[in-house]
């Protein structure tokens, strides 16, 4: 897709999350500038019906609960009947044996397009030797495009590992995302905007792997662009929304770095 920001912003999707509580302001704000639209409803009685009427769905399990999952799979089920693209961010999978269990019941109950980690959240998913320091990644062992790919193939999803590098798979493909900057890992919840980013992109572009690709760049280089004006953390996260409002694809396609292998 040659103009997906212009996309979003004319078309303006509605983004269903079911979302983690420490963020959700974050990825609601994150989702709007984009242009996209946001909507948080956790309630079982009406989760369903509201993805019904939705364009995208992105699930989070940050602070997962019982009950929460419970709606995350209604509306997981919703999604699959209306074909509309289902984000699964795994975080903190890897940590407790709870959260592993969750992740994995959602996987198993329900189909989902887009699986995003950090490196040993998707590592854990795919069945390495990783664990996750609360919701921080940690180093693995593994070759992290390899863990992708395969990843990829054997759950017929997108797979997105975050970190210094982002890789995007779709089994076949490789992506290497390289815009971004380290202040965005100075503030808490850019991986949850990402995934908002991403919902955001795949409700316009049915090739989820490429639509995974550009939201990564253009969060990433709305990032560099925030980067170069900030003072600290608290400047950053404003600059960073700003960035993200003020954003084009020309400005984006003269700053976009990734290659494919």
């Amino acid at each position: 897709m040659n103009n997906p920001l212009k996309v979003i912003r004319e078309t303006k999707p509605l983004v269903h999350h079911i979302t983690n509580w420490v963020t959700i302001y974050d990825c609601a704000n994150m989702t709007r500038v984009f242009g996209a639209l946001p909507v948080m409803a956790h309630a079982p009685e009406e989760c369903a019906e509201m993805t019904g009427i939705s364009s995208a769905l992105v699930l989070n399990i940050g602070t997962l609960t019982s009950e929460i999952i419970n709606s995350m799979i209604l509306s997981a089920t919703a999604a699959n009947e209306k074909k509309i693209p289902v984000v699964l961010d795994a975080v903190g999978v890897g940590a407790t044996k709870f959260r592993d269990e969750m992740a994995a019941k959602i996987l198993e109950s329900v189909r989902i397009d887009i699986i995003k980690g950090n490196y040993s959240e998707i590592a854990k998913l795919a069945g390495e030797n990783a664990k996750t320091k609360g919701v921080e990644a940690t180093s693995i062992d593994a070759d992290p495009e390899k863990i992708a790919k395969e990843l990829a193939k054997a759950s017929s999803s997108v797979v997105v590992m975050t970190g210094k590098e982002d890789i995007i798979s779709d089994g076949k493909r490789v992506f290497i995302v390289k815009n971004g900057h380290e202040q965005m890992g100075s503030i808490v919840g850019t991986g949850c905007m990402a995934a908002s980013a991403i919902g955001s992109f795949a409700a316009v572009n049915p090739d989820y792997c490429e639509a995974s690709r550009d939201a990564l760049c253009y969060f990433g280089v709305a990032g560099e662009l925030a980067a170069e004006k900030s003072k600290g953390p608290g400047s950053f996260k404003v600059n960073l929304y700003d960035e993200v409002f003020n954003l084009s694809d020309e400005k984006v396609k003269s700053m976009v770095n990734f290659e494919e292998k």
